[in-house]
């Protein structure tokens, strides 16, 4: 499965876009306050896993060009175009597992996940 963007219009009036719990944006917000330079966090894709992506997290210093910006509460969360066909509609969640704490994608384009949480297939 190749990553396409050709699905996606960021002008078309029918996408949802991103959203933010209240804990994961204090959450980010939390990250970027931590290390100088950093602006918040890039949510991307990969293939991977037994069900086709992966989702990625890296803290941005320099947003890229094709990057939009979802925020909230002053958390600032950045989006490669190429990714939005595949997560378009997600609420990113910040929640407590066991003594774990992780972030949570409630993706409505999931249509499996694997087994071990790690990927996804749409």
């Amino acid at each position: 499965m190749e990553l396409q963007s050709g699905t996606f219009d960021p002008n078309n009036p029918g996408w949802l876009g991103l959203t933010m719990t209240p804990a994961a944006a204090k959450h980010i917000r939390e990250l970027a306050e931590k290390k100088p330079g950093v602006l918040g966090l890039r949510l991307g894709i990969k293939q991977t896993g037994c069900a086709g992506f992966g989702y990625v997290l890296d803290t941005v210093t320099d947003p890229a060009p094709d990057d939009m910006l979802f925020e909230n509460e002053g958390a600032c969360l950045y989006v490669p175009l190429k990714a939005m066909p595949f997560i378009d509609g997600t609420e990113v969640d910040y929640v407590r597992e066991g003594l774990n704490q992780i972030f949570k994608f409630n993706n409505p384009k999931a249509q499996n996940e694997c087994g071990c949480g790690e990927s996804f297939g749409v």
